[in-house]
């Protein structure tokens, strides 16, 4: 825990590289003066990103990377490369205690891979899970979990996501007992695999966890701000999530299409403008980007790989807080207490 942290960050991560990721990281310095950076990646194009951005210079470190993951490199083979690319030097300047969270715009399953085997995970937790903010119609985003690391989970899994979840949302929303539920294909206890079940059994005997069950919630409901944190196997929470995004696009290019198929459409547009820019600033990506893989000896934020510079510089705003705040002992406590509770679940580890 530390009030001014250091973020390593894989400066050639995502689709447009090191230009981009400069000038995220300048908007998050601007916003928070007490940044500090470690810029991992090719020296010479992270020195000409910086020469643009003095502030930024000042308060960063630069370490030499002379590879990169590609999108298409494979678990197996990036974590083979991890001392020679900026992506696996950023996870280990967290493992070495030079950075106080890690941020990559890279390969999803290799951070993922690379995170695990570098940081380990904390005591009582079986498998990281990948966490996101969704935004909802209520006074919240949504806390979303687990989105693609583990395809297949059992009932101890999903509790340990629900512990994971809520400590996150106790950061970043400020909620003192998140409202958690299970993602289903219905609301009634007796939908689902055995696998939901048992995890809904286990949440619902566990008033003792700073967290507040409410029971399933169906798909069409994400949206609708009934939940603070919502839990799900990988498989399930990224077919979810790609299916919120698309809709979202849906929606904004249907509207954009009939603002301008008339003159009418278009006057019409002039009138709603207002309306329209705050739909799309809603529902823009950017604004809610930076997923967190949760569970592990350290912090390691994942920013999407078509990011913008504000989409950036809210993803290092996400490791930041996190840095400032105490999350892996929260999970460890909340956990020690589950288990405690529920013994037969560690003996099972």
């Amino acid at each position: 825990m530390t009030d001014t942290p250091r973020i390593a960050i894989d400066a050639m991560g995502g689709d447009a590289g090191v230009s981009v990721t400069t000038e995220g990281a300048a908007r998050a310095l601007k916003l928070d003066p007490r940044l500090k950076f470690l810029m991992v990646g090719d020296e010479a194009a992270i020195a000409a990103a910086l020469a643009m951005h003095p502030a930024l210079k000042a308060a960063s470190d630069v370490l030499h990377a002379p590879e990169v993951i590609a999108g298409t490199d494979k678990p197996s083979q990036a974590i083979r490369r991890a001392k020679t690319t900026s992506m696996g030097l950023a996870i280990d300047a967290v493992k070495q205690g030079h950075a106080d969270a890690a941020l990559s715009a890279g390969n999803t399953g290799a951070l993922m891979a690379m995170s695990k085997l570098a940081l380990r995970t904390l005591p009582g937790i079986d498998r990281p899970a990948l966490a996101a903010l969704l935004p909802t119609l209520g006074d919240n985003d949504l806390v979303m979990l687990d989105l693609g690391a583990n395809t297949e989970c059992d009932a101890n899994n999903l509790v340990e996501f629900a512990v994971m979840g809520a400590a996150y949302a106790r950061i970043v929303m400020g909620l003192e007992r998140p409202r958690v539920r299970l993602l289903n294909i219905g609301e009634e206890e007796l939908k689902g695999t055995d696998e939901v079940k048992e995890a809904a059994a286990l949440l619902r005997d566990a008033p003792y966890l700073p967290l507040s069950f409410d029971g399933n919630i169906e798909a069409d409901r994400l949206g609708r701000g009934e939940a603070d944190v919502i839990v799900s196997d990988g498989f399930t929470g990224n077919v979810a999530l790609k299916s919120v995004e698309g809709t979202a696009r849906f929606i904004t290019d249907l509207l954009r299409r009939a603002f301008t198929s008339s003159f009418r459409s278009k006057a019409g547009f002039l009138l709603s403008r207002p309306a329209f820019h705050m739909l799309k600033t809603h529902l823009d990506p950017n604004n809610h980007n930076g997923a967190v893989f949760l569970g592990l000896n350290g912090i390691v934020v994942k920013s999407h790989g078509g990011a913008d510079a504000g989409g950036v510089a809210n993803a290092i705003g996400v490791a930041a807080k996190l840095a400032r705040s105490s999350i892996a002992r929260r999970i460890a406590d909340d956990l020690a207490r589950f288990h405690a509770h529920h013994p037969a679940s560690a003996a099972a580890k």
